[in-house]
């Protein structure tokens, strides 16, 4: 049972965030839990590199980890396999040209080794609230005009905080995120927490530390 702080317990929209330096280390970056998905929320959130991550039947947690998983322009990796799928086959992108399938298809695609998703009604209903604002963006593939792949994420200043993506073939979800790093103008793509997926991509963990204080530099 994990012991909660009282400090952590968000009991309504004015309660602050705790300092992330005071992050659980198990789970890793844990800072808060309760509260509402509320647009000023996810804003001060996102501002502090605290975001949302909770599983279904659970209270909202907001986590900060130590360390951070982030990309840079200059370290993007396009493998050999990746460089020829973009080579061989046509591939129009968009941005928030249709953002509602984006974060749904998000929701429901089958992922290695996961079972669910921390994606609900509640979340859609947060982040498209956000993206009415232009706060928070999408990054769709489309093969033959259908819709095969993409991305979402929170855009401020020149940093992109990404939430997700999904792919409906082989790869497509990489051409979305070759597209975000190469060719949207932000310095700095958050990735959150370490994957193989993405690592082999080029991003890199940085101390928390260290992605707070460019949060100040780039926002």
């Amino acid at each position: 049972m994990i012991e909660i702080p009282q400090s952590f317990v968000l009991t309504d929209d004015d309660t602050p965030f705790a300092n992330i330096e005071q992050a659980l280390d198990e789970p890793n970056g844990l800072i808060a839990v309760g509260g509402a998905l509320s647009t000023e929320r996810l804003i001060d959130a996102y501002q502090r590199g605290i975001f949302p991550w909770y599983g279904e039947d659970e209270p909202v947690q907001w986590y900060s980890p130590n360390p951070r998983m982030v990309i840079t322009p200059n370290k993007l990796h396009i493998s050999k396999s990746l460089s020829k799928t973009l080579s061989q086959y046509k591939f129009n992108l968009k941005i928030d040209q249709d953002f509602d399938s984006v974060i749904r298809h998000c929701k429901t695609v089958n992922r290695k080794d996961q079972t669910g998703t921390w994606i609900d009604e509640a979340m859609i209903e947060a982040y498209t609230a956000l993206h009415q604002q232009s706060v928070v963006k999408s990054v769709e593939v489309y093969q033959d005009d259908k819709l095969v792949g993409g991305l979402y994420g929170v855009a401020m200043g020149q940093v992109f905080f990404g939430e997700s993506m999904f792919s409906l073939r082989p790869n497509v979800s990489k051409i979305a995120f070759v597209h975000l790093v190469q060719s949207m103008g932000y310095e700095l793509i958050d990735c959150q927490v370490e994957s193989p997926h993405l690592k082999s991509l080029g991003a890199f963990n940085i101390e928390r530390s260290a992605f707070a204080k460019l949060l100040k530099d780039l926002l």
